[in-house]
């Protein structure tokens, strides 16, 4: 553990929920805190993932959070056990996880070097705990030499952590949370800086932090974006590295993901082989792949043909002989083409032959109208079937009237994706390619779609601004553009079903077929003309948080029923805060009223640097009261849940450079004459508003 500092979340001695007892600080980061707990009923000690107050308030960070926590399914000895998320009445989000007791690889690596046999375990352990994840659906996204602890030390007993991406405590490596990339740049895949995060990703992270054990030292990936995408798309550097390593590490971090591992199931399959077979213990220098196959292909069939040779020999035919020897061929394994038509067609992979070779080109060629190139296909050994070239040759017929199809084919399983104009075409495509899979005895993994084949979000930014009537709308559609068949989700506020209708229908010529999930809330016009008002206002830090009089703890969801009694803080940073001139202005929305509780009647104090409280690295402005504080009536406001009133009611807050308005705005004003007023002050001063939020409050009967 690590010494206490003042402004630390938690402190020694503190109990949380009436059961956790932190005992000291295991790590700090940018975001938050980590300690060491016992529980005061079992005696079990427990980590403990603390967000700072200004981030406990932030979507994005808890959505990492709950993430992390819903990881508590997955029950496997190479991943750490999540079991609880709470919230303190102070606000602080935490995460309770077991405690792992041990260094981290990033500490071992900076001490000493691994053996090759050591790293190989720890790669398979670790691999062993993504195959728990993946199979759940959970990606990891931040592997790095840091989320692995060794427990009591044992490269047996490596364990993967930190699952949410919340804390950014490696030296030297820099985690990002973002919309678009999220991961540490040394270690992220390739298809991570595009917003894409996968398996597969975990997979090149997994090689990635290999070459660093090995090596010692953090990898290199660039000093600028440009050129870490340069580097990223081209293989690790695994120069002197020992086999069966290199080799490992080149398989795991294949810059393209068709290069890749196929699974983490497939890693460990590899590495129980490699130990179980004694491999790893050889420390040899590291050679290509071409290189090692020849080896390999050279040392086998080598005894057999000793007689048959000297026979011919004994002939006068020892010419004749080397035309009886097995073509000094690369073995290939997986056997894998790849081929695409559409305006850039290519073709590329092994042919067991030239005239098998040349067949298949023809066929490219006839489906494509463009010959590959002469050294497209490579003559190799490896095939998975006698007949898989001919089944290869007969496929490209089957792809007529599928645009920009993309073919690939890995042993005796076969993906192909493209678009049709029309369900019917896509349908007949389809049934051509079950046929020929059955016939060619593949595992075919069809992606057919129909409609547009690219869906920038350029394009689909502008169509849901067009549609945007209460507020932004926003969209998980990756930078890349979303792939034929994906699901697209938007998310935001629509003022009713019909808004949520004309939205879809809008949005439908340019989905195609693709999947459209509607994640949006229903809110009230006057919310809606508020919210739309303020829409692009920066966060800036910003939060509101919500309780009720009788029961102090934080109410995640804004629930509120009869009789209830409100009470909201607003939460600003303190830097925020203290920037010169600072004000805070609050309003609440309820039927169609706007209700400016700051400043009032009773208060005309809106300087945040003679308001609130300090609280930790924020200052706390309390806006709705208890119905019971004896300062009511002198700026105080509070209101109960009454029984008619029901729906969806919003808190507005807006931090700002001098006064919000110039003039008083009266206590209670129409939400139309509200958000005209804030519209016409944001066109006549852009820079006034430094931040602004809001949280809705639900009054349910």
């Amino acid at each position: 553990m690590i010494p206490a500092l003042p402004g630390d979340i938690f402190h020694e001695g503190q109990v949380l929920n009436n059961t956790w007892a932190v005992e000291g600080v295991l790590g700090r980061g940018g975001t938050g805190e980590v300690y060491r707990a016992k529980s005061l009923v079992t005696g079990r000690v427990v980590a403990i993932k603390a967000l700072s107050a200004g981030f406990s308030g932030d979507q994005g960070y808890l959505e990492l959070m709950r993430r992390e926590e819903a990881m508590r399914d997955i029950l496997h000895d190479a991943v750490v056990r999540y079991s609880d998320c709470s919230r303190t009445p102070e606000g602080h989000v935490f995460l309770v996880m077991d405690f792992i007791d041990g260094p981290a690889l990033s500490e071992v690596m900076a001490e000493r070097r691994l053996g090759v046999r050591d790293l190989l375990i720890v790669a398979h352990r670790v691999a062993e705990g993504l195959v728990a994840a993946h199979a759940r659906g959970v990606v990891h996204r931040d592997l790095s030499p840091d989320n692995v602890i060794l427990r009591d030390g044992r490269v047996e007993g490596a364990t993967v952590i930190d699952f949410g991406i919340a804390k950014d405590t490696a030296a030297g490596a820099h985690t990002v949370v973002g919309n678009q990339f999220a991961g540490k740049y040394e270690y992220a895949a390739p298809e991570q800086f595009d917003g894409k995060a996968e398996p597969a990703s975990d997979l090149y992270a997994l090689g990635a932090l290999l070459l660093a054990a090995a090596r010692g030292e953090v990898p290199f990936a660039g000093a600028t974006p440009g050129e870490m995408i340069r580097r990223k798309a081209e293989p690790l550097d695994v120069t002197g590295l020992p086999e069966p390593l290199a080799g490992l590490i080149l398989w795991l971090s294949a810059p393209r993901i068709a290069d890749r591992a196929p699974s983490a199931a497939a890693v460990v399959a590899r590495l129980d082989a490699l130990l179980k077979g004694g491999e790893a213990a050889p420390a040899r220098k590291a050679v290509t792949p071409r290189q090692s196959q020849r080896r390999a292909g050279g040392r086998r069939g080598r005894i057999w043909l000793i007689p048959l040779l000297l026979a011919v020999v004994l002939a006068g035919g020892f010419f004749a002989a080397r035309s009886l020897l097995v073509p000094d061929l690369p073995l290939v394994q997986p056997w894998r083409l790849e081929a695409a038509g559409g305006e850039a067609p290519r073709l590329s992979g092994p042919a067991p032959d030239a005239a098998n070779a040349g067949r298949i080109a023809a066929a490219f060629a006839a489906a494509t109208g463009s010959d590959p190139p002469q050294d497209a296909l490579a003559l190799a050994r490896g095939m998975p079937t006698p007949g898989w070239a001919e089944a290869v040759e007969r496929l490209f017929p089957a792809l007529q009237g599928l645009q920009d199809w993309t073919v690939q084919i890995t042993d005796m399983r076969a993906e192909i994706a493209g678009s049709a104009a029309t369900p019917a075409e896509r349908d007949a495509i389809a049934a051509r390619l079950a046929e020929w899979a059955q016939a060619a005895g593949m595992e075919l993994v069809p992606r057919l779609a129909t409609g547009p084949a690219p869906l920038m979000p350029v394009d689909l930014d502008a169509l849901l601004a067009g549609a945007a009537s209460c507020g932004p709308l926003a969209s998980d559609l990756p930078a890349g553009g979303g792939a034929p068949g994906a699901a697209v989700t938007i998310r935001g506020a629509l003022p009713d079903a019909a808004a949520a209708a004309a939205l879809a229908e809008t949005l439908r010529p340019a989905l195609g077929d693709r999947a459209l999930r509607l994640e949006t809330e229903t809110l009230s016009p006057s919310l809606c003309q508020i919210r739309a008002a303020a829409a692009g206002l920066p966060e800036g830090g910003i939060g509101i948080r919500l309780s009720e009089a009788g029961r102090p703890e934080p109410s995640l969801t804004g629930i509120y029923r009869p009789g209830d009694n409100p009470v909201a803080d607003v939460l600003i940073p303190a830097e925020l805060a203290a920037t010169p001139g600072a004000e805070l202005w609050v309003a609440v929305e309820e039927t169609g009223q706007v209700f400016n509780v700051l400043p009032n009647a009773g208060d005309q104090e809106t300087r945040l640097d003679r308001i609130g409280q300090p609280e930790g690295a924020l200052r706390r402005v309390r806006v709705l009261w208890p119905a019971d504080d004896p300062g009511l009536g002198q700026g105080r406001i509070a209101f109960r849940v009454n029984d008619r009133d029901f729906g969806k009611a919003g808190i507005f807050a807006f931090v700002t450079r001098g006064p919000l308005f110039d003039e008083r705005r009266p206590g209670d004003e129409s939400a139309t004459a509200f958000a005209e007023a804030l519209t016409a002050r944001r066109a006549a001063e852009p820079d006034r508003i430094l931040a602004a939020t809001h949280r809705i409050l639900d009054l349910r009967p």
